[in-house]
């Protein structure tokens, strides 16, 4: 195990010629290839400030968007830990790194793929993973894919050892392996928690480097695990969110025309303890609801707290000098079910379990310093404005949560609730919950397999080609595509910020073909309202794709996440701006082939009139046309929904 004391930066020969997307750089600045930061976190579905959440806490993620582009329709290839980041990791679909559960390594098992930090690494970069990158194991090798994809040797929180230890304390003063795991951090093994220690040695890894008189770039990917279950957490963080002010998920209940084989019985919450000691019925349930409150309110207490952890590794960057030539993206790793459909947890190909957060902050694209004092990431540390703020009004009072920087005095203030602004004692007016708009936001369709080619074409690295049809002796491609014209488009970061000279002419970025109707008239006989037509100057994908293994029609013990040979059916989803269908098909483990004629269940979902998904029109008889249509796009996979 590494410990920070012992960490030593290893410095190599400096790789000069930056090609990044800030176009138009002279002198020194050009001569130094970006950083780059890469964040990941397990489990987080869009729940958050930025993304439109208003109870939500999470300032240090906000103010990241605030200086960044927010992807706001981003999907996962698979929502599972393993085969997500597998997948996003080499830009390869689950189908490509035949990854579908946590017991394989793709180099052996698929194709010897290059990584996405290992592209780093063999361009010159230092390369550390911190925290939870690769998915340990098996799936990486039990080393994380050293020594291929890293420089120094991944660093792993010990205090991780304890995930399901009994260490969550009860009403009766006993212990318990629970999911609802507020704690004391005092009482806790180390006297600390996993993503503390992680954040610790990121914000150490900063510090050390900019110490090491180096001009080699770094590629720091780190790696948080909450609000992964189990749901624990300094119990500070669950003052921020009264039971009182926690609501159900919208729709809770079990949709009639949901079919079996797309239901997930969330085995991983009954082996906790707590939820063991509800006994809910298999494999239905539901989760008494006083419980799903609970669970709902840690989910958001642990998003609070792995927020302050994300502003810890950011204000590093400030503190050290590096934010001005340091590419961030922050992303999850699939999302989550807190309730909806009556289900939890992942394992499924709902979208709240496979839309997933995505920001990019790009330094001089996205966003540019006004003068050399402002600091990009200050750290706001949200338990500190909240005691400070309670001898004010009770800290209680959801709406009247400030926010402190490290770099400022804390704010004290009272809320205009005829405005619906807060308003500091010295009379200045801030947003609501110092909640930050994203200064970019793209609805546009985006996957993690596109995060490779982005990341490498953004930090002037040799660019990913696309992935052959028969992919697997290739060691280098992508089957996504990569961001950077789209962002282009959205920042209008062809015109440099510095010069304002035009660099790019625009006129040249693809244009969508007329829009073909069809869709649309089909989709108008399928339900009682006109889904109308979308008109756009950008064409980017038409459609995104994701997939889900599982052992049987009906729910069983395995059905959330079946050993490889055990898989009998994959379901295959797209979505498109009007549309989510999914098809549950046949699948032989042992040769990977799809039956597409060995149909088990469709699914049909109208975003416009049921974004929750509850409706399943695959089964009337009118939309039956509609069905057909979107079965022939689905069968052509991703390649045909590429920008064209």
């Amino acid at each position: 195990m590494m410990h920070l004391k012992d960490f030593l930066v290893l410095c190599f020969v400096c790789i000069c010629g930056l090609l990044s997307l800030s176009e138009g750089q002279s002198g020194s600045e050009s001569k130094q290839r970006p950083n780059v930061l890469f964040i990941v976190i397990d489990d987080l579905r869009p729940t958050l400030g930025c993304y439109g959440e208003p109870l939500l806490r999470t300032p240090n993620v906000d103010n990241l968007a605030s200086k960044s582009i927010l992807f706001d329709q981003t999907f996962v290839q698979q929502a599972v830990c393993g085969p997500s980041r597998i997948s996003f990791l080499t830009s390869r679909r689950p189908d490509t790194t035949r990854l579908y559960d946590f017991y394989s390594y793709w180099r052996v098992h698929a194709g010897n793929y290059t990584t996405l930090p290992q592209h780093f690494k063999e361009s010159g970069y230092i390369t550390q993973s911190v925290g939870k990158v690769f998915h340990p194991g098996i799936a990486s090798n039990r080393s994380d894919d050293s020594p291929y994809s890293w420089t120094n040797t991944p660093y792993h929180p010990p205090t991780q050892a304890y995930k399901n230890s009994k260490v969550c304390p009860n009403r009766d003063g006993t212990l318990g392996m629970n999911i609802v795991c507020p704690v004391d951090l005092d009482e806790m093994p180390e006297k600390s928690l996993p993503d503390i220690q992680s954040s610790d040695f990121a914000v150490e890894f900063l510090k050390n480097l900019s110490q090491a008189e180096t001009n080699q770039p770094f590629f720091l990917a780190v790696g948080f695990h909450k609000p992964h279950i189990p749901l624990k957490y300094p119990r500070a963080y669950k003052n921020l969110y009264p039971i009182s002010e926690i609501k159900l998920a919208k729709y809770h209940t079990y949709p009639w025309r949901m079919p079996l084989v797309a239901w997930n019985p969330f085995i991983d919450l009954r082996d906790r303890d707590d939820v063991k000691n509800l006994n809910v019925n298999f494999p239905f349930g539901p989760v008494p609801e006083s419980f799903q409150l609970l669970m709902r309110q840690s989910y958001y207490a642990a998003t609070s707290y792995m927020d302050a952890q994300v502003g810890k590794v950011l204000s590093a960057l400030e503190t050290n000098g590096f934010s001005n030539n340091t590419i961030v993206t922050f992303i999850g790793d699939h999302g989550w079910s807190l309730g909806e459909h009556q289900t939890w947890s992942k394992y499924s190909l709902f979208e709240v379990a496979v839309r997933v957060p995505f920001i990019m902050y790009i330094p001089g694209v996205t966003y540019t310093k006004t003068n050399k004092d402002e600091k990009v990431f200050p750290y706001f540390n949200i338990l500190k404005a909240s005691k400070s703020f309670s001898a004010v009004k009770n800290v209680e009072d959801n709406s009247s949560i400030l926010f402190t920087s490290e770099y400022s005095t804390p704010l004290h203030g009272t809320t205009n609730t005829n405005q619906g602004k807060v308003t500091a004692l010295s009379g200045k007016e801030v947003a609501p919950n110092w909640q930050f708009e994203p200064r970019y936001k793209s609805s546009d369709f985006v996957e993690l397999v596109d995060l490779f080619p982005t990341l490498a074409e953004a930090a002037g690295l040799p660019t990913l080609p696309l992935c052959p049809p028969n992919p697997f002796k290739t060691r280098l491609c992508t089957e996504g595509v990569s961001l950077v014209p789209l962002i282009k488009n959205i920042t209008g970061s062809a015109t440099d910020t510095k010069t304002g000279v035009n660099v790019e002419d625009r006129s040249t970025l693809p244009k969508s073909a007329p829009k073909d109707n069809s869709a649309f008239l089909l989709a108008r006989n399928c339900s009682d309202v006109f889904i109308p037509a979308t008109s756009k100057d950008f064409h980017w994908k038409s459609a995104v794709f994701s997939q889900y293994p599982r052992p049987a029609a009906v729910p069983q013990h395995n059905t959330e996440l079946p050993h490889l040979a055990d898989i009998r059916i994959m379901g295959y989803s797209m979505w498109t701006p009007e549309f989510h269908y999914t098809e549950w098909v046949g699948f032989n483990p042992k040769n990977y082939t799809i039956f597409w004629d060995d149909e088990y269940a469709r699914e049909l979902y109208l975003r416009s009139t049921d974004p929750y998904e509850i409706n399943n029109v695959a089964v009337l008889e009118r939309c039956f046309p509609l069905v057909e249509m979107l079965s022939e796009q689905l069968h052509q996979g991703w390649r045909g929904a590429l920008p064209k």
